[in-house]
């Protein structure tokens, strides 16, 4: 029984007379869903409220709606302050090694009792280039992801911008304000009833949409939004995957997939499998995966620029090479 509900609930999609699989209906190619709305389609769920409010400048023209309005410069100068208020903490007056400064605070995180699966290593990754401007991601423990927001001329460059902004957000996700707490929880359920003209029974309900958004949250009490947008990856390429739906139809429970994705990191059998079923679907529609790794791309440059957490897309991103790689793979082979 316990290897047939696995089988139910592992990701991936069938192609069927209707079309070349979930992922390539609904939402035009590469309008990714926003963090939390991805469950909507997929398990009737509210989207959760954002993970962090420091996003506030606007994403190049043409990135779409949802930029507020304001200068880049609001970004530069609220990093600027955030690295500066750091080093005086903690360090005195002076410059800061932002690098430096990023892998001690996890390192200190880790050694006052953060649960860091992988340990305290921050991984920094440079986009390959033979000239300005150097792009670079920086992966936190936890798996945030962040990048270069800046025009960087030099590599070095690079890898401290994407430092300086991961640094902003890991000091300010540790403001009480950022945890998952009750008051929290109901204001949230609150809002989405509102939202989504509900009553307070569905919020009890864990078979409706609302009631599984408030079971996420209580699942993930104590931990922060930082932690809890982890989560929310996980879902949302599962969404952007197709698979959600495709538990769906093999009759998998709300509860049964929360249950099963909340306690189940990123690994690379999920992503080898989404990798696979891009393959396929490039096989069912010549030109799909290209045309979504452009989309994927936009975005992810987009989100970059304007300072946001970057680990959906970036993941995105990847499974669509690794599965352009195993297609190249087999047409050589």
């Amino acid at each position: 029984m316990e290897a047939v509900r696995a089988q139910r609930l592992q990701p991936g999609w069938a192609p069927g007379p209707a079309g070349p699989g979930p992922g390539l209906t609904g939402a035009p190619a590469g309008l990714a869903p926003a963090p939390g709305a991805a469950l909507g389609p997929g398990l009737g769920l509210p989207p959760p409220p954002p993970p962090l409010g420091l996003q506030g400048p606007p994403a190049p023209p043409g990135s779409g709606a949802g930029a507020v309005p304001g200068p880049p410069a609001v970004l530069r100068e609220a990093v600027e302050a955030v690295v500066r208020s750091f080093a005086k903490h903690t360090q005195g007056y002076g410059r800061v090694n932002v690098v430096e400064a990023l892998q001690e605070f996890w390192q200190m995180k880790q050694s006052r009792g953060a649960e860091l699966r992988n340990g305290a290593l921050v991984l920094y990754e440079m986009v390959p280039a033979a000239s300005p401007p150097y792009v670079c991601y920086v992966t936190l423990p936890g798996g945030s992801c962040f990048g270069s927001f800046q025009f960087c001329p030099t590599k070095a460059e690079a890898r401290r911008s994407a430092a300086k902004i991961a640094l902003m957000n890991s000091v300010f996700n540790e403001h009480p304000s950022r945890r998952i707490t009750d008051d929290f929880i109901e204001k949230s359920v609150s809002e989405a009833l509102a939202s989504f003209n509900g009553n307070r029974e569905e919020a009890d309900n864990p078979n409706t949409g609302i009631g599984a958004f408030r079971f996420m949250l209580e699942s993930n009490k104590g931990k922060s939004m930082l932690e809890f947008q982890e989560l929310m990856t996980v879902f949302q390429l599962l969404h952007w995957n197709g698979s959600l739906k495709a538990m769906r139809e093999r009759q998998c429970s709300r509860q049964e997939v929360l249950a099963h994705y909340s306690h189940r990191a990123l690994d690379d059998d999920i992503r080898n499998q989404m990798a696979l079923d891009w393959v396929n679907r490039e096989q069912s529609v010549p030109g799909a995966l290209s045309r979504e790794l452009a989309a994927t791309e936009r975005e992810l440059d987009e989100a970059r620029l304007a300072g946001k957490e970057l680990r959906f897309h970036k993941e995105k991103k990847d499974i669509l090479l690794l599965a352009a790689g195993q297609l190249g793979s087999a047409h050589s082979s």
